[in-house]
Protein backbone atom coordinates (compact mmCIF):
# COMPACT_ATOMS: atom_id res chain seq x y z
CA UNK A 1 0.00 0.00 0.00
CA UNK A 2 1.08 3.56 -0.68
CA UNK A 3 1.78 6.00 1.75
CA UNK A 4 -1.80 8.08 0.16
CA UNK A 5 -3.44 4.75 0.67
CA UNK A 6 -1.97 4.81 4.43
CA UNK A 7 -2.79 7.94 5.22
CA UNK A 8 -6.43 7.15 3.81
CA UNK A 9 -6.45 4.11 6.42
CA UNK A 10 -4.96 5.50 9.08
CA UNK A 11 -7.67 9.23 8.96
CA UNK A 12 -10.47 6.84 9.19
CA UNK A 13 -9.44 5.94 12.90
CA UNK A 14 -8.78 9.37 13.36
CA UNK A 15 -5.28 9.33 12.81
CA UNK A 16 -2.86 12.34 11.53
CA UNK A 17 -0.23 10.82 9.32
CA UNK A 18 1.34 13.97 8.75
CA UNK A 19 1.13 15.15 12.56
CA UNK A 20 2.94 12.39 13.25
CA UNK A 21 5.81 12.24 10.94
CA UNK A 22 6.35 16.02 11.88
CA UNK A 23 7.06 14.93 15.51
CA UNK A 24 8.96 11.99 14.71
CA UNK A 25 11.64 14.02 12.98
CA UNK A 26 11.87 16.34 16.17
CA UNK A 27 13.30 12.98 18.55
CA UNK A 28 16.49 12.76 19.02
CA UNK A 29 17.91 9.70 19.92
CA UNK A 30 21.08 9.66 21.95
CA UNK A 31 23.71 6.91 19.89
CA UNK A 32 26.33 4.83 22.20
CA UNK A 33 29.55 5.04 20.94
CA UNK A 34 30.56 1.66 23.28
CA UNK A 35 28.60 -0.81 20.54
CA UNK A 36 31.26 0.78 17.54
CA UNK A 37 34.26 -0.75 19.55
CA UNK A 38 33.13 -3.55 22.07
CA UNK A 39 33.88 -1.16 24.94
CA UNK A 40 37.26 -0.87 24.30
CA UNK A 41 37.75 2.57 24.44
CA UNK A 42 41.06 4.30 23.44
CA UNK A 43 42.60 5.10 26.54
CA UNK A 44 47.00 4.89 26.14
CA UNK A 45 47.44 3.56 29.53
CA UNK A 46 44.79 1.96 31.55
CA UNK A 47 45.87 -0.81 33.92
CA UNK A 48 42.35 -1.66 33.22
CA UNK A 49 39.89 -4.90 34.23
CA UNK A 50 36.44 -5.38 32.67
CA UNK A 51 34.26 -3.98 35.52
CA UNK A 52 31.22 -6.46 34.44
CA UNK A 53 31.17 -5.16 31.14
CA UNK A 54 31.56 -7.72 28.49
CA UNK A 55 30.67 -7.78 24.52
CA UNK A 56 30.83 -11.12 23.36
CA UNK A 57 31.55 -12.21 19.59
CA UNK A 58 34.48 -11.53 17.60
CA UNK A 59 32.57 -10.22 13.94
CA UNK A 60 35.31 -8.38 11.76
CA UNK A 61 35.16 -4.84 11.60
CA UNK A 62 35.74 -3.60 14.77
CA UNK A 63 36.76 0.23 14.86
CA UNK A 64 40.61 0.63 16.23
CA UNK A 65 40.75 4.39 16.36
CA UNK A 66 38.63 7.42 17.20
CA UNK A 67 38.85 7.92 12.97
CA UNK A 68 37.58 4.21 12.31
CA UNK A 69 34.63 4.65 14.89
CA UNK A 70 33.87 8.16 13.79
CA UNK A 71 33.50 6.74 10.15
CA UNK A 72 31.24 3.72 11.18
CA UNK A 73 29.32 6.80 12.68
CA UNK A 74 29.23 8.70 9.63
CA UNK A 75 27.80 5.80 7.75
CA UNK A 76 25.18 5.04 10.49
CA UNK A 77 23.79 8.43 10.95
CA UNK A 78 23.70 8.20 6.78
CA UNK A 79 21.15 4.95 7.22
CA UNK A 80 18.78 6.98 10.36
CA UNK A 81 16.35 8.95 9.18
CA UNK A 82 16.04 12.28 11.51
CA UNK A 83 19.19 14.09 13.43
CA UNK A 84 20.32 12.21 16.34
CA UNK A 85 23.27 12.26 19.08
CA UNK A 86 26.12 10.54 20.13
CA UNK A 87 26.90 9.18 23.98
CA UNK A 88 30.36 8.90 24.42
CA UNK A 89 32.11 7.52 27.58
CA UNK A 90 35.32 9.04 29.25
CA UNK A 91 37.46 6.06 27.54
CA UNK A 92 36.68 7.63 24.66
CA UNK A 93 39.14 10.57 24.44
CA UNK A 94 41.15 11.30 21.64
CA UNK A 95 44.46 12.62 22.11
CA UNK A 96 48.16 11.66 21.93
CA UNK A 97 48.44 12.66 25.74
CA UNK A 98 48.08 9.99 28.24
CA UNK A 99 45.63 11.51 30.71
CA UNK A 100 44.89 9.41 34.14
CA UNK A 101 40.81 9.52 34.69
CA UNK A 102 41.93 11.86 37.27
CA UNK A 103 42.95 14.24 34.69
CA UNK A 104 40.81 14.37 31.56
CA UNK A 105 40.07 17.32 30.35
CA UNK A 106 37.89 18.66 27.70
CA UNK A 107 40.86 19.37 25.34
CA UNK A 108 41.33 15.44 25.41
CA UNK A 109 37.59 15.47 23.48
CA UNK A 110 38.56 18.43 20.70
CA UNK A 111 38.01 15.98 17.55
CA UNK A 112 34.92 14.17 19.46
CA UNK A 113 33.50 17.87 19.48
CA UNK A 114 34.84 19.46 16.37
CA UNK A 115 33.24 16.05 14.43
CA UNK A 116 30.05 16.64 15.98
CA UNK A 117 29.78 20.42 15.42
CA UNK A 118 30.56 19.18 11.65
CA UNK A 119 27.70 16.58 11.66
CA UNK A 120 25.22 18.61 12.98
CA UNK A 121 24.67 16.38 16.57
CA UNK A 122 24.86 16.71 19.91
CA UNK A 123 26.94 14.97 22.37
CA UNK A 124 26.21 12.91 25.40
CA UNK A 125 28.85 11.87 27.86
CA UNK A 126 29.33 9.57 30.83
CA UNK A 127 32.46 8.98 33.35
CA UNK A 128 34.16 5.51 33.08
CA UNK A 129 34.21 4.18 36.55
CA UNK A 130 35.15 0.27 35.11
CA UNK A 131 37.97 -0.65 33.13
CA UNK A 132 40.80 0.61 35.43
CA UNK A 133 42.82 -0.63 38.40
CA UNK A 134 41.13 1.67 40.82
CA UNK A 135 37.63 -0.37 40.16
CA UNK A 136 39.30 -3.72 40.54
CA UNK A 137 37.27 -4.14 43.50
CA UNK A 138 34.37 -3.47 42.43
CA UNK A 139 34.24 -0.16 44.75
CA UNK A 140 34.91 3.07 43.18
CA UNK A 141 32.31 6.03 44.69
CA UNK A 142 31.54 3.64 47.53
CA UNK A 143 35.01 2.20 48.92
CA UNK A 144 36.40 2.07 52.11
CA UNK A 145 39.33 3.63 50.65
CA UNK A 146 39.25 7.55 51.11
CA UNK A 147 41.72 8.01 48.54
CA UNK A 148 39.92 5.89 45.78
CA UNK A 149 36.98 7.82 46.64
CA UNK A 150 38.82 11.02 46.00
CA UNK A 151 40.14 9.79 42.59
CA UNK A 152 36.68 8.89 41.24
CA UNK A 153 35.23 11.99 42.79
CA UNK A 154 37.64 13.36 40.73
CA UNK A 155 37.17 12.12 37.43
CA UNK A 156 33.53 12.50 38.54
CA UNK A 157 33.63 16.46 38.29
CA UNK A 158 36.07 16.35 35.28
CA UNK A 159 33.67 14.63 33.24
CA UNK A 160 30.97 17.14 34.24
CA UNK A 161 33.14 19.98 33.64
CA UNK A 162 33.78 18.29 29.96
CA UNK A 163 30.52 17.76 29.54
CA UNK A 164 29.18 20.97 29.79
CA UNK A 165 31.95 22.24 27.66
CA UNK A 166 30.40 19.87 24.80
CA UNK A 167 27.19 21.17 25.67
CA UNK A 168 28.23 24.82 25.49
CA UNK A 169 30.25 24.14 22.07
CA UNK A 170 27.65 22.72 20.63
CA UNK A 171 24.85 24.44 21.93
CA UNK A 172 22.81 21.93 22.90
CA UNK A 173 22.41 20.52 26.88
CA UNK A 174 24.50 17.54 27.28
CA UNK A 175 23.72 14.67 29.47
CA UNK A 176 26.60 13.30 31.81
CA UNK A 177 25.18 10.17 33.12
CA UNK A 178 26.60 8.10 36.42
CA UNK A 179 27.03 4.45 36.75
CA UNK A 180 29.58 2.96 38.85
CA UNK A 181 29.52 -1.07 39.31
CA UNK A 182 29.86 -0.75 43.20
CA UNK A 183 28.89 -3.74 45.20
CA UNK A 184 29.30 -7.03 46.65
CA UNK A 185 29.82 -10.51 45.61
CA UNK A 186 28.65 -12.38 48.57
CA UNK A 187 26.14 -10.58 51.42
CA UNK A 188 27.49 -7.52 53.32
CA UNK A 189 27.14 -6.78 56.88
CA UNK A 190 27.17 -2.99 56.00
CA UNK A 191 25.21 -1.66 53.22
CA UNK A 192 24.23 1.43 55.09
CA UNK A 193 27.65 2.23 55.79
CA UNK A 194 28.48 1.60 51.69
CA UNK A 195 25.73 3.57 50.58
CA UNK A 196 26.53 6.49 52.95
CA UNK A 197 29.74 6.45 51.31
CA UNK A 198 28.18 6.46 47.88
CA UNK A 199 25.62 9.11 48.55
CA UNK A 200 28.81 11.63 50.31
CA UNK A 201 30.84 10.79 46.88
CA UNK A 202 28.17 11.56 44.90
CA UNK A 203 27.40 14.99 46.92
CA UNK A 204 31.18 16.16 46.46
CA UNK A 205 31.25 15.28 42.74
CA UNK A 206 28.28 17.18 41.87
CA UNK A 207 28.83 20.12 44.10
CA UNK A 208 30.17 22.46 41.47
CA UNK A 209 27.99 24.17 39.79
CA UNK A 210 27.15 23.72 36.80
CA UNK A 211 24.71 25.26 33.91
CA UNK A 212 21.89 23.00 32.90
CA UNK A 213 21.65 24.91 29.88
CA UNK A 214 25.05 23.45 28.96
CA UNK A 215 25.07 19.97 30.91
CA UNK A 216 22.31 17.55 32.92
CA UNK A 217 23.48 15.11 35.68
CA UNK A 218 21.76 11.62 35.51
CA UNK A 219 22.07 8.88 37.69
CA UNK A 220 21.88 5.15 36.75
CA UNK A 221 21.03 2.28 38.95
CA UNK A 222 21.42 -1.60 38.39
CA UNK A 223 19.81 -4.62 39.72
CA UNK A 224 23.26 -6.94 40.32
CA UNK A 225 26.24 -7.59 38.10
CA UNK A 226 29.06 -10.02 37.62
CA UNK A 227 31.03 -9.94 40.68
CA UNK A 228 28.52 -8.19 42.65
CA UNK A 229 25.45 -10.68 43.32
CA UNK A 230 24.83 -10.29 46.85
CA UNK A 231 24.83 -6.30 46.73
CA UNK A 232 24.41 -3.48 44.26
CA UNK A 233 25.22 -0.34 45.78
CA UNK A 234 23.47 1.87 43.79
CA UNK A 235 20.08 -0.13 43.44
CA UNK A 236 17.16 1.72 41.91
CA UNK A 237 15.68 2.53 44.87
CA UNK A 238 18.50 4.24 46.14
CA UNK A 239 18.96 6.59 42.97
CA UNK A 240 15.60 7.09 42.71
CA UNK A 241 15.38 8.83 46.02
CA UNK A 242 18.93 10.83 45.29
CA UNK A 243 17.80 12.10 41.92
CA UNK A 244 14.03 13.02 43.62
CA UNK A 245 16.23 15.05 46.43
CA UNK A 246 19.17 16.10 44.26
CA UNK A 247 17.17 17.33 41.10
CA UNK A 248 19.25 15.33 38.98
CA UNK A 249 17.89 12.84 36.02
CA UNK A 250 16.57 9.59 36.61
CA UNK A 251 18.27 6.84 34.45
CA UNK A 252 16.56 3.66 33.75
CA UNK A 253 18.21 1.36 31.96
CA UNK A 254 15.82 -1.42 30.46
CA UNK A 255 18.75 -4.19 31.21
CA UNK A 256 18.88 -3.14 35.21
CA UNK A 257 15.49 -4.57 36.14
CA UNK A 258 14.21 -8.05 37.08
CA UNK A 259 13.66 -9.61 33.47
CA UNK A 260 9.92 -9.91 34.80
CA UNK A 261 9.66 -5.52 35.05
CA UNK A 262 8.12 -3.97 32.91
CA UNK A 263 10.14 -0.60 32.32
CA UNK A 264 7.47 1.01 30.46
CA UNK A 265 5.18 0.88 33.56
CA UNK A 266 8.01 3.09 35.88
CA UNK A 267 8.02 6.17 33.62
CA UNK A 268 4.68 7.47 34.83
CA UNK A 269 5.72 6.78 38.47
CA UNK A 270 8.77 8.32 38.56
CA UNK A 271 7.51 11.23 35.97
CA UNK A 272 5.28 11.99 39.16
CA UNK A 273 8.26 13.35 41.20
CA UNK A 274 10.85 14.15 37.88
CA UNK A 275 11.02 16.63 35.90
CA UNK A 276 13.06 14.49 33.68
CA UNK A 277 14.16 10.92 32.96
CA UNK A 278 17.02 9.39 31.01
CA UNK A 279 16.10 6.01 29.13
CA UNK A 280 18.72 3.47 28.01
CA UNK A 281 17.30 1.37 25.39
CA UNK A 282 18.17 -2.03 25.59
CA UNK A 283 17.19 -5.85 24.65
CA UNK A 284 17.89 -7.90 28.16
CA UNK A 285 17.20 -11.48 26.84
CA UNK A 286 19.02 -12.79 29.92
CA UNK A 287 19.39 -9.97 32.21
CA UNK A 288 21.85 -7.46 31.32
CA UNK A 289 22.80 -9.10 27.82
CA UNK A 290 22.67 -5.95 25.88
CA UNK A 291 21.34 -7.20 22.44
CA UNK A 292 20.43 -4.84 19.95
CA UNK A 293 16.66 -4.23 20.24
CA UNK A 294 13.87 -5.42 18.37
CA UNK A 295 10.67 -3.77 17.53
CA UNK A 296 9.19 -6.41 20.21
CA UNK A 297 6.36 -5.50 22.49
CA UNK A 298 8.91 -3.95 25.19
CA UNK A 299 9.75 -1.87 22.76
CA UNK A 300 6.22 -1.00 21.76
CA UNK A 301 5.01 -0.81 25.38
CA UNK A 302 8.06 1.85 26.02
CA UNK A 303 7.84 4.17 23.05
CA UNK A 304 3.57 4.14 23.54
CA UNK A 305 3.93 4.93 27.30
CA UNK A 306 6.14 7.83 26.08
CA UNK A 307 3.54 9.04 24.04
CA UNK A 308 0.25 8.68 25.97
CA UNK A 309 1.98 9.93 29.44
CA UNK A 310 3.28 12.89 26.89
CA UNK A 311 6.70 12.23 28.45
CA UNK A 312 8.48 12.94 24.71
CA UNK A 313 9.53 16.33 25.99
CA UNK A 314 10.94 15.40 29.61
CA UNK A 315 12.97 12.47 28.03
CA UNK A 316 16.29 11.70 26.88
CA UNK A 317 16.34 8.64 24.69
CA UNK A 318 19.43 7.00 24.74
CA UNK A 319 20.54 3.37 23.38
CA UNK A 320 22.77 1.09 25.30
CA UNK A 321 23.29 -2.77 23.59
CA UNK A 322 26.92 -3.63 22.39
CA UNK A 323 27.08 -7.13 20.18
CA UNK A 324 30.16 -8.58 18.96
CA UNK A 325 28.45 -11.61 16.87
CA UNK A 326 27.24 -9.13 13.91
CA UNK A 327 27.98 -6.29 11.77
CA UNK A 328 28.67 -3.35 14.74
CA UNK A 329 27.37 -0.51 12.23
CA UNK A 330 24.70 -2.99 11.23
CA UNK A 331 23.58 -3.05 14.63
CA UNK A 332 23.51 0.77 15.38
CA UNK A 333 21.20 0.83 12.45
CA UNK A 334 18.77 -1.82 12.86
CA UNK A 335 18.21 -0.92 16.37
CA UNK A 336 18.09 3.34 16.03
CA UNK A 337 15.60 2.37 13.42
CA UNK A 338 13.58 -0.10 15.51
CA UNK A 339 13.42 2.85 18.00
CA UNK A 340 11.85 5.13 15.76
CA UNK A 341 9.37 3.10 14.24
CA UNK A 342 8.15 2.46 17.67
CA UNK A 343 7.90 5.77 17.99
CA UNK A 344 6.18 6.12 14.93
CA UNK A 345 3.20 3.85 15.66
CA UNK A 346 2.80 4.98 19.73
CA UNK A 347 2.32 8.49 17.06
CA UNK A 348 -0.19 6.58 15.12
CA UNK A 349 -2.29 5.62 17.81
CA UNK A 350 -5.71 6.57 18.43
CA UNK A 351 -5.33 7.80 21.45
CA UNK A 352 -8.12 9.84 22.01
CA UNK A 353 -10.37 6.97 21.21
CA UNK A 354 -8.55 5.02 23.67
CA UNK A 355 -8.32 7.47 26.56
CA UNK A 356 -12.21 7.67 26.03
CA UNK A 357 -13.04 4.22 26.18
CA UNK A 358 -10.73 3.76 28.94
CA UNK A 359 -12.61 7.20 30.86
CA UNK A 360 -15.71 5.36 30.50
CA UNK A 361 -14.43 1.62 31.49
CA UNK A 362 -15.22 0.54 28.43
CA UNK A 363 -12.03 -1.76 28.38
CA UNK A 364 -14.18 -3.96 25.39
CA UNK A 365 -13.90 -1.17 23.15
CA UNK A 366 -10.16 -0.21 24.70
CA UNK A 367 -9.41 -3.74 23.54
CA UNK A 368 -10.71 -4.12 20.09
CA UNK A 369 -9.27 -1.05 19.05
CA UNK A 370 -5.65 -1.62 20.23
CA UNK A 371 -6.00 -4.97 18.80
CA UNK A 372 -7.73 -3.73 15.10
CA UNK A 373 -4.99 -0.45 14.38
CA UNK A 374 -2.25 -3.32 14.31
CA UNK A 375 -3.61 -4.20 11.22
CA UNK A 376 -3.07 -0.59 9.81
CA UNK A 377 -0.47 0.27 7.62
CA UNK A 378 2.43 1.69 9.29
CA UNK A 379 4.96 0.08 7.34
CA UNK A 380 3.78 2.53 4.12
CA UNK A 381 3.94 5.47 6.95
CA UNK A 382 7.67 4.65 7.64
CA UNK A 383 8.97 4.19 4.27
CA UNK A 384 7.27 7.58 3.49
CA UNK A 385 9.47 9.03 6.73
CA UNK A 386 12.67 7.32 5.23
CA UNK A 387 11.69 8.35 1.81
CA UNK A 388 11.33 12.40 2.63
CA UNK A 389 14.72 11.58 4.99
CA UNK A 390 16.37 9.88 2.19
CA UNK A 391 18.17 7.40 3.69
CA UNK A 392 17.62 3.64 2.43
CA UNK A 393 14.91 1.30 3.42
CA UNK A 394 14.37 -2.41 3.02
CA UNK A 395 16.18 -4.33 0.33
CA UNK A 396 18.25 -1.21 -0.63
CA UNK A 397 19.44 -0.96 2.97
CA UNK A 398 20.22 -4.67 3.30
CA UNK A 399 22.81 -3.65 -0.04
CA UNK A 400 24.09 -0.63 1.79
CA UNK A 401 24.72 -2.50 5.07
CA UNK A 402 26.66 -5.24 3.55
CA UNK A 403 28.40 -3.19 1.31
CA UNK A 404 29.67 -0.78 4.54
CA UNK A 405 30.68 -4.67 6.58
CA UNK A 406 32.67 -5.69 3.32
CA UNK A 407 34.43 -2.30 3.25
CA UNK A 408 35.57 -2.86 7.16
CA UNK A 409 35.80 -6.39 7.23
CA UNK A 410 39.46 -6.20 6.47
CA UNK A 411 40.03 -4.55 9.79
CA UNK A 412 42.70 -6.30 11.90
Amino acid sequence: MGYENAKAAFAEWGVDTEAALARLKTIPISMHCWQGDDVVGFEQKTGSSGGGIQATGNHPGRARTPDELRADLEFAYAMIPGRHRLNLHAMYLDTEATPDRDEIEIAHFAPWVDWARAQGIGLDFNPTFFAHAKADDNLTLSHPDPGIRDFWIEHGKRSREIAAGMGAALGSACVNNIWVPDGYKDTPVDRMAARARLEASLDAMLAPPQDRARMLDAVESKLFGIGVEACTVGSHEFYMGYAIRKGTLLCLDMGHFHPTENIADKLSAVALSLDEILLHVSRPMRWDSDHVILLDDDILQMAQELVSADLLGRTRIGLDFFDATISRTAAWVIGTRNMQKALLRALLMPLDRLRAAEDALDFTTRLVVTEEVKDLPFGAVWAEFAAREDVPNGQKLIRELDRYQAQVSGRG
